[in-house]
């Protein structure tokens, strides 16, 4: 791999990553419409796998895990990309994608509070504030007034995209703690294979055997949800880490929630919520706190 970037080519690499991440959300919720969403999420993991391989190959750092990285390897595999992935997935079909992504990007909250628990990191009082900020955010979200407490269908989804940011949460603080023998890209490949295999097996155990009426469109998304969002974002993340200072790109990165919204109003035709647009500045506010105060909260994968 090249040893950097200039900080031009890194910024827009970086642009790329919050233009995939950020129109991944409503791509999903397409993609649901029509795959029930564990084989969503598992086929998404077979096209990335099939993407990262070669470039892998190609840039002579493909490599077979060493046992001190076997840890990191199924811990992400199982917590961010089964885990995260298909409890985001399974949550859209109730849940309309911008408040998904708000929920989501919820997760730095919980890294601080559980790096401070388990890996005692010092919540400092920027943090502190970051994270009461967060918090009232959340409040905003589940506040009766903007969330009809009657429809259990979308209690159920707020609750699984709830759950997927735990998920991711508990991965970032584990690979904090990780000592790494590889780099991270070099492991993906093997975390997104792995992740291929137990949604398959789980796809077939609780949707059955996948029927999926196949669509020029629906190809395309997932191509797009496969090769974008996860091979081509992990590998920019990768070269983007190595070129740019990681707070920088850690507040760079707060713009993917945002973008997130445009986008399903656009692709989606989501209606632009007040409360949702307030509950977003909360949050992600108390992440920049965070990330100031002393670390970044970002992980290299979505």
């Amino acid at each position: 791999m090249a040893s950097g970037l200039s900080t031009r080519n890194a910024a827009v690499l970086l642009g790329g990553v919050v233009l995939a991440w950020g129109t991944n959300w409503p791509v999903t919720k397409l993609i649901v419409h029509d795959v029930p969403p564990l084989w969503a999420t598992a086929i998404r993991c077979m096209i990335a796998a099939a993407t990262l391989a070669p470039m892998l190959w190609a840039q002579g750092m493909f490599i077979v895990p060493k046992r001190g990285d076997l840890p990191v390897v199924f811990c992400t595999s199982i917590l961010h990309l089964v885990a995260f992935s298909a409890l985001v997935a399974a949550g859209l079909q109730f849940v309309p994608a911008g408040r998904a992504i708000v929920l989501g990007y919820t997760t730095p909250i919980w890294v601080a509070i559980g790096a401070a628990m388990l890996l005692s990191e010092e919540i400092t009082r920027r943090r502190a504030l970051g994270i009461v900020f967060g918090l009232a955010g959340l409040a905003i979200i589940f506040n009766p007034q903007t969330l009809d407490w009657s429809d259990r269908q979308a209690l159920f989804g707020s609750g699984l995209i709830l759950l997927a940011a735990f998920c991711w949460a508990g991965n970032i603080v584990y690979v904090r703690a990780h000592r790494w023998i590889s780099t991270p890209f070099q492991l993906v490949f093997w975390q997104v294979l792995l992740a291929a295999a137990l949604l398959s097996l789980i796809a077939w155990l609780a949707e059955g055997p996948p029927h999926i009426a196949w669509t020029g469109r629906l190809a395309a998304l997932m191509l797009y949800s496969g090769i974008v969002c996860t091979a081509f974002a992990n590998w920019a993340m990768t070269m983007v880490n190595r070129s740019l200072p990681a707070v920088t790109t850690s507040l760079c990165l707060l713009a993917t929630p945002l973008l997130g919204i445009v986008s399903a109003t656009a692709i989606l035709h989501e209606p632009l919520e007040p409360s949702l647009f307030l509950a977003m500045a909360l949050i992600i506010g108390g992440i920049a706190l965070g990330t100031v105060a002393g670390g970044s909260l970002r992980e290299k994968t979505v």
